[in-house]
C-alpha cells in the first residue's frame, strides 16, 4: 500500500510540477526552458504511473485521478498562496475515500 501511495504522489508532482513550469512559461513569461524542462517532467508523468502493481490501466488513472485532486490542493495552497476552504478540504477527503474503496476494496 506505502508504494503505491508513493507512485502516485510521485506521479502527482510530475504531473503538477511539470504543468505548472509549462503554465508560468506560457502565462507568466518566464523563459523557453522552463517550459521544456516542464514537458520534460510530464513525459516522466505519464511513465511514472506504469510502475503501479495493479493490473488495469483504467483503475490506476481513475485511482490517481482522486490523489491528483488532493496535490493539486496542497499545490495551491503552499506554491500559489491560496488557502483552500472547508469545501475544498470536503473534496478532498471524498476523494480519499473513493480512491481507497477503488483501490482496496476486496475483490474476486
Amino acid at each position: 500500500m506505502l508504494s503505491a501511495i508513493f507512485i502516485f504522489v510521485l506521479a502527482g508532482l510530475a504531473e503538477i510540477g511539470g504543468g505548472y513550469m509549462v503554465w508560468l512559461w506560457l502565462r507568466e513569461s518566464k523563459p523557453f526552458w522552463y517550459g521544456i524542462v516542464g514537458s520534460i517532467v510530464l513525459i516522466l508523468y505519464g511513465i511514472i504511473p506504469t510502475l503501479q502493481s495493479f493490473p488495469s490501466f483504467g483503475r490506476v488513472y481513475a485511482a490517481y485521478g482522486g490523489v491528483f485532486v488532493i496535490l493539486a490542493v496542497f499545490w495551491g495552497w503552499l506554491v500559489d498562496k491560496k488557502a483552500p476552504d472547508m469545501y475544498d478540504w470536503i473534496g478532498a477527503a471524498i476523494c480519499v475515500a473513493g480512491v481507497s474503496v477503488m483501490l482496496w476494496a476486496p475483490r474476486s
